[in-house]
């Protein structure tokens, strides 16, 4: 693990592309790293929690049968790596590159970098997004918090007829998606929703169901936060003041500052259908950032228990799946 001092989280254990390859040097060490990692006390069926497992010696057809079900499994079985004929060194990178690069990895440099069609890639890359798809199920936070919300995406007038048909409007932000986030100052850890518009009737119930009773909330001045029913404080950004003391929304500012930069940097484009995917994907990383990246890797893992994400799934709905592949090219 790399140890050297730099600047922002330099209290965390790295792994560099070459420690990685030499703990991880084949499938085989990749699949008993998953399996370590999902069931840290032994494999349990997944289909039902039973721990009477059988390793299965010769693998055919799974590793793992239950004595209780009689069912066989694998490593892979209801997790997003369900069915899939991808290597198991070949997810482990992929989670490695996705939780490691804070503005992520487009399909298009996966595609390259493990050597798959860019279809899978980008298949791939959701598959590992839906494993942060529980991140909106934290606990309230106690607060202080800072709310805010951000606007993705282009003009309707440069988009193609199906995509204008379906976009989000709101204050602020017209032909544009809405995105509302909440930091809690404490735990530095967020939450973020697409959402259909700023009116308080939507605001209010993302911030209630995510905020104690009694936790103070600092906002902008927006309208739609007066229904909110927690303490709350407020900057006036249409006159100029963006601090004043400890009210501030700078903190989840940053959040969406970072977001930005990944969808004009390196996704260049999110579709509204998959929107809610990369926002999971930034406050995944987000919230996981203190930790070592081992642990980031084994916190990924154990997030996939229970989660799938079919193709057929990913793009039902799609009236042209090749132009809505959510990257250009």
């Amino acid at each position: 693990m790399s140890k050297g001092k730099a600047p922002g989280q330099h209290q965390r254990k790295g792994m560099t592309l070459m420690e990685f390859f030499d703990r991880f040097p084949d499938d085989a060490a990749a699949e008993r790293y998953l399996a370590e990692a999902r069931w840290p006390d032994g494999p349990r069926c997944p289909h039902c929690e039973s721990a009477n497992v059988l390793i299965v010696k010769s693998r055919k057809p799974q590793p793992y049968r239950c004595r209780t079900c009689r069912k066989h499994f694998s490593v892979r079985t209801n997790t997003p790596m369900h069915a899939s004929n991808l290597g198991f060194r070949v997810w482990l990178l992929a989670m490695y590159l996705m939780a490691t690069n804070l503005k992520g990895v487009s399909s298009m440099k996966l595609h390259r970098d493990l050597g798959v069609t860019y279809r899978t890639a980008w298949h791939l890359s959701h598959r590992i997004r839906e494993s942060w798809s529980d991140e909106q199920m934290r606990a309230a936070f106690a607060g202080p918090v800072e709310v805010d919300e951000t606007f993705v995406g282009g003009k309707a007038k440069n988009m193609h007829a199906v995509d204008r048909e379906r976009r989000i409007t709101g204050r602020g932000g017209a032909d544009k998606a809405v995105v509302v986030g909440i930091k809690d100052r404490r735990s530095g850890e967020v939450v973020a929703e697409v959402v259909a518009d700023t009116e308080a009737a939507t605001l209010r119930p993302f911030v209630e169901d995510h905020t104690r009773p009694t936790a103070m909330v600092f906002t902008d001045g927006h309208k739609g936060y007066n229904a909110v029913k927690r303490p709350r404080a407020e900057v006036h950004h249409s006159a100029g003041e963006y601090v004043r003391g400890i009210v501030h929304t700078n903190g989840i500012e940053s959040l969406w500052s970072m977001f930005k930069r990944g969808y004009v940097g390196t996704y260049h484009k999110m579709s509204d259908k998959h929107l809610h995917r990369y926002v999971n994907e930034f406050t995944g990383r987000h919230n996981m950032r203190p930790e070592h990246t081992e642990t980031q890797m084994r916190s990924t893992v154990r997030a996939m228990e229970g989660k799938r994400l079919p193709y057929a799934e990913l793009v039902a709905g799609d009236p042209a799946v090749a132009a809505d592949l959510s990257e250009p090219w």
